[in-house]
């Protein structure tokens, strides 16, 4: 059997199942405001804390795409804990989005955390593709901030 085969044996025998949640982080208006200066986007309910205490969410809250930015490099309670090693395996590559909700917002000075889960892997060319359900947790909040269908391509 070929490393391609291998990998793809190891990793659908962990389809469904979940790694355990990251450390908690912090999002500070710091962050917030150089993930504004990087991306162009000063939006005041993002970086203008006083005027955003009368907006909707009383407070300023992170860029939705700084959540998502972030949310696969959260670092791991367990740093043992990774995929299994692929032989052959030269590098991961984003692939992108399948889906992403972003059902509430992450007000400035929240705690968020990940879990993600593993759905799909399957041979396309050289490469094995990969579909992780990653949400992102706001602590002491019902609903996540984001949930997403983050799609990777194993290279080998």
């Amino acid at each position: 059997m070929s490393d391609i085969e291998n990998a793809l044996e190891t990793l659908t025998a962990r389809i469904g199942e979940s790694n355990s949640p990251s450390e908690w982080f912090e999002i500070t208006q710091e962050r917030i405001n150089d993930f504004a200066d990087v991306t162009m986007d000063h939006q005041w309910i993002h970086v203008d804390p006083e005027r955003a205490k009368a907006g909707p969410f009383g407070t300023a809250i992170a860029h939705g795409q700084l959540s998502l930015s972030i949310m696969n490099f959260l670092p791991r309670k367990d740093t043992t804990e990774k995929l299994p090693q692929l032989p052959g395996q030269k590098l991961t590559i984003n692939y992108g989005f399948d889906r992403v909700r972003f059902p509430s917002p992450i007000p400035v000075g929240s705690m968020v955390r990940t879990t993600s889960t593993l759905k799909r892997a399957e041979i396309k060319g050289t490469m094995i593709e990969t579909m992780n359900e990653v949400v992102l947790e706001v602590q002491g909040s019902e609903k996540p901030a984001v949930v997403a269908e983050s799609v990777g391509r194993l290279v080998f």
